[in-house]
């Protein structure tokens, strides 16, 4: 298969081969080895499996849903270039995370190497302080409910996007994508404890971005 081949492409040409259900009812380990193989039609399941849910995880960390397709497809390619190399020791899920979660942080520090300004003496405390990244809220009145809800949501987002990666990563694998402590563990290759360390500070830093909303 060639890689370059869109997603969507794939999917369409694996959904009509005769072996449809027999495809479906194999686990994830299984639709990869048929992969090694050169089965179009287990990896074009494993996308129908997992599309939606890398696409959402990654535009939850991101904030930016195109960049999400295009990352979540990056994705898939990368799955499908590493099949040969991948181990059942854990969890299919726990392995694509893992890769969407590394091309995600890498977005982000690409844009905060664009954003970050560095103004002498005016957005730095000090001399030789780090830079910050000006964002500058939305003061705004709220007209009715809808809107106060809307604004809501997007404060939300916007906070989480505030948040450092090391925070922000396991707080979205937790309370948006309801994996639990031990995959968390897993996907970010660091102990349970610290991912609880971290999604504690992360729910306290989005109390204090988010005090006025709610």
């Amino acid at each position: 298969m060639n890689t370059l081949t869109s997603i969507e492409e794939l999917r369409l040409r694996g959904a009509g081969v005769e072996s449809d259900e027999a495809v479906e009812s194999l686990s994830d380990h299984a639709l990869l080895e048929a992969t090694r193989a050169g089965d179009e039609a287990a990896f074009a399941e494993l996308v129908g499996r997992y599309r939606n849910q890398i696409t959402n995880y990654i535009y939850r960390m991101t904030n930016d849903y195109d960049g999400a397709v295009d990352l979540a497809q990056e994705t898939f390619v990368r799955v499908y270039r590493a099949a040969e190399r991948y181990q059942t020791s854990h969890a299919f899920s726990t392995y694509i995370y893992r890769i969407a979660t590394n091309l995600a942080i890498s977005e982000l520090r690409k844009r905060k190497r664009r954003k970050l300004v560095s103004l002498t003496g005016f957005f730095q405390g000090k001399e030789g302080a780090e830079p910050v990244e000006f964002d500058p809220p939305d003061a705004r009145p709220l007209q009715d409910t809808e809107l106060v809800e809307a604004e809501r949501r997007t404060a939300v987002a916007r906070a989480i996007q505030t948040l450092p990666d090391k925070y922000r990563a396991p707080l979205v694998l937790r309370d948006v994508e309801g994996k639990s402590y031990e995959e968390i563990s897993r996907i970010l290759e660091t102990s349970e404890g610290t991912i609880k360390s971290r999604i504690s500070r992360a729910r306290g830093l989005l109390r204090e971005k988010l005090r006025s909303y709610f």
